[in-house]
């Protein structure tokens, strides 16, 4: 059996296999791959049906779900809860794992050679999981925010250990202006001698947007440089917001 089919089961499980094969195959992955060349993120658009954005809010307080619970104000981490899955993990999160993967891991590989980072990443998401399972980062990564009025979370970076999958994907659970107001999604990037510039994600409910976990390639006069990212959440200024986060690597 492999490690994806291992850390799956059929909680959440209205968006089947095939139906986030057929989602993830029409995306436009060359405007995908060019939008995430040029700003380090880009978006896809209704990846998740409203039904499935509520199944997967809904688990949030099945604590049988999830291996840990972190309030972001004990951690300095800004105003928020979030809870890391457990495995196995709910079907259609797997599932997005599993899809998504392998029509980034070109991406981070051609990012990672231009960059002059040896890391290079196998075909399949189960091969990826395998080494950093390997190097003891066993621990489940998919994570689930709740964010309420007044709640907001700081720029920061989701590194977990050594082995590190360049790219990660964010999903909306909830409507904008109708289940909460605020609480856009925001990164920004840092050059060598220049200030950060911020980028705002405009989300609806069941969009995702792809986005570099720490650095992205970038032209300039004297070749290829690394830009430094980092995101996080504005404040909410009412209502309720959940999302799902997506993370390809795995936790030590």
């Amino acid at each position: 059996m492999s490690p994806v089919s291992s850390c799956r089961d059929g909680a959440g499980g209205s968006g089947r296999a095939g139906d986030i094969d057929t989602r993830v195959e029409a995306v436009d992955w060359a405007s995908v791959s060019t939008h995430l060349d040029g700003y380090g993120w880009a978006m896809f658009r209704k990846l998740l049906t409203a039904d499935e954005c509520a199944t997967i809010a809904g688990l949030y307080d099945d604590d049988r779900r999830f291996r840990s619970h972190v309030l972001m104000a004990r951690h300095g981490f800004g105003q928020g809860e979030y809870k890391y899955f457990a495995y196995p993990l709910p079907d259609i999160v797997a599932d997005l794992r599993a899809a998504l993967y392998p029509r980034l891991a070109p991406i981070a590989n051609r990012w990672n050679e231009s960059m002059g980072i040896a890391a290079r990443y196998p075909d399949t998401h189960g091969e990826f999981i395998a080494r950093c399972h390997q190097a003891g980062q066993t621990r489940p990564t998919p994570l689930l925010l709740q964010y309420a009025a007044g709640d907001y979370n700081a720029l920061h970076q989701d590194l977990y250990g050594a082995h590190v999958f360049p790219l990660q994907v964010t999903i909306l659970l909830s409507e904008p202006e109708k289940d909460f107001t605020g609480g856009e999604f925001v990164l920004t990037e840092q050059r060598p001698r220049m200030q950060s510039r911020a980028e705002v994600v405009p989300l609806r409910r069941g969009d995702g947007v792809v986005f570099a976990v720490q650095n992205r390639p970038a032209r300039g006069t004297r070749g290829t440089y690394r830009v430094n990212l980092r995101h996080g959440v504005s404040r909410l200024r009412s209502g309720r917001r959940h999302t799902v986060g997506v993370i390809f690597h795995d936790a030590t």
